[in-house]
């Protein structure tokens, strides 16, 4: 890649797949951000890794259609695969919103620009929050940096396991967001069983006026207290993610590996 055409080509292709990070991985996506301000961060990073990745080991500079159609479909599993992080957070927060009665109120998500539930939007609030503080965003690129040592530029070609990958990894987000709901859950759930024993000794006791403000203060405490664990948990569902997005990456190789063995 001696050349300014080398380092061009190199670039479009570092820029395609940098791109996805830009349009689907969290607080990157968020439409909170102008998109001039993300058009400049990506076509900046693209400028500065290029010839970076340019140089590595079965590095492919040439423009193709299968290059391009390769690096946009990594940068896509990668955003893609960061997104379910959101999503976790999203499920918990209309887990929790109904266990504390505000299921039916709802706002505008200025991320998505749909209307979701109250909790939903706190949750993703309090979860994009952790991210920053933690410094997952500059985590999410040094791990972008390290898939062209797993998937060298140019040279990923797309295989019917990846789908099925996603959609596997897709089905953990759901156990994901029940362990994080789960305490405000059992402790409303105990709240409901302690009403109900006293109404069975108290006819008379208003049951349906004492339940929801019980669950919603004692929700609130344990939410509160939760916090504490938010960023151990993300944390380790985040490099899960990021695991498995590498892995993910890595399965066509794998699998034409193991066809030229076989």
């Amino acid at each position: 890649m001696g050349t300014w055409t080398g380092f061009l080509s190199a670039m479009l292709l570092t820029l395609i797949r940098v791109s996805g990070i830009a349009f689907f991985a969290p607080f990157f996506s968020s439409s909170a951000l102008p998109s001039r301000a993300k058009a400049v961060f990506v076509g900046v990073l693209a400028f500065l890794i290029a010839p970076l990745v340019a140089a590595l080991p079965k590095a492919q500079t040439e423009i193709t259609f299968a290059a391009m159609a390769g690096e946009l479909a990594i940068g896509f599993v990668y955003g893609l695969m960061l997104s379910l992080l959101n999503e976790m957070l999203l499920f918990a927060g209309e887990i929790v919103g109904v266990q504390l009665s505000f299921s039916a109120v709802n706002l505008l998500d200025p991320t998505s620009s749909i209307q979701t539930a109250l909790m939903s939007d706190l949750f993703q609030i309090m979860g994009t929050l952790v991210l920053i503080t933690a410094g997952l965003d500059r985590i999410v690129i040094a791990s972008l940096v390290r898939s062209y040592h797993a998937v060298p530029l140019g040279s990923y070609a797309l295989a019917p396991l990846t789908a099925r990958t996603i959609i596997q990894g897709a089905g953990g987000i759901f156990l994901a967001a029940v362990e994080l709901a789960a305490p405000i859950l059992a402790s409303t759930i105990l709240v409901e069983i302690a009403v109900a024993l006293l109404s069975k000794l108290s006819p008379q006791l208003p049951v349906m006026s004492l339940t929801v403000p019980l669950k919603t203060m004692v929700g609130f405490a344990v939410l509160t207290g939760s916090l504490a664990l938010w960023p151990r948990f993300i944390e380790a569902r985040f490099a899960e993610l990021l695991d498995t997005t590498e892995r993910i990456l890595q399965l066509p190789a794998m699998a034409q590996n193991a066809g030229l063995g076989g």
